[in-house]
């Protein structure tokens, strides 16, 4: 049987353009179009299909709408596998969208949209429970993991972080502490194991906390600070 798919890109010429690429495939039927989130999530519902392939930017806001679309078919709809498509490989994305398992679940660069059967071989991937990422997606999310245990952050505890994070906000040990629900005693405690641990010596003239909120501004991945 043809594996029964819905499409949903803004786009109109690349909905179309698509839809008929993928009907050049003997075992892809596109059963539905769709052109923004809520209409995607409503032609699911109507249409059961087997697997969705979907823009991550759409109306009404352009930024992750097939995203979080993807994320909602998987979860009320567990049979039917999703394919994000993305124009850059965005590491925060990958991540949002696997978030709760990578079981059915696919991100692809829509440069594969002109290779008909990597983009059938991922849909089909997806409809069998399984995963398809694209190769140069997984090559950005090892190099972020690369550079974040380069980094001298990825040294701290938790705890350590959390207290690091309110220093850089300009806060003192006792608005630390307030903050954290912990003793100035423990704030100074990480503090200190901080300070060793980012190798910022006590010298006469030096401000260590100034110094330690510099590597923090300087070396901590966006996915922390946020």
């Amino acid at each position: 049987m043809a594996l029964r798919v819905v499409l949903a890109d803004d786009n109109f010429l690349v909905r179309q353009g698509t839809a008929a690429l993928l009907a050049e495939a003997a075992d892809v039927e596109v059963v539905a179009l769709a052109e923004d989130g809520p209409s995607l999530l409503r032609t699911v519902r109507a249409t059961e299909p087997d697997a969705v392939l979907t823009d991550i930017r759409m109306p009404p806001t352009w930024t992750d709408e097939g995203l979080q679309a993807a994320k909602q078919i998987r979860h009320d709809h567990p049979g039917t596998g999703v394919v994000v498509l993305s124009q850059y490989a965005e590491p925060d994305d990958v991540m949002d969208l696997l978030s709760g398992g990578v079981a059915g679940l696919g991100y692809l660069l829509k440069e594969r949209l002109a290779r008909l059967d990597e983009l059938v071989a991922a849909l089909q991937a997806v409809c069998r429970g399984g995963s398809a990422l694209d190769p140069h997606v997984v090559e950005a999310l090892v190099t972020r993991r690369q550079d974040e245990d380069r980094s001298p952050l990825a040294a701290l505890s938790e705890r350590e972080f959390a207290v690091l994070r309110e220093m850089a906000t300009g806060k003192s040990n006792a608005a630390i502490a307030r903050a954290l629900y912990v003793s100035e005693r423990a704030v100074e405690k990480h503090t200190n194991a901080l300070f060793a641990k980012l190798s910022v010596s006590e010298e006469p003239d030096v401000n260590r906390r100034v110094l330690a909120v510099l590597r923090f501004l300087e070396a901590t991945p966006p996915s922390r600070t946020a």
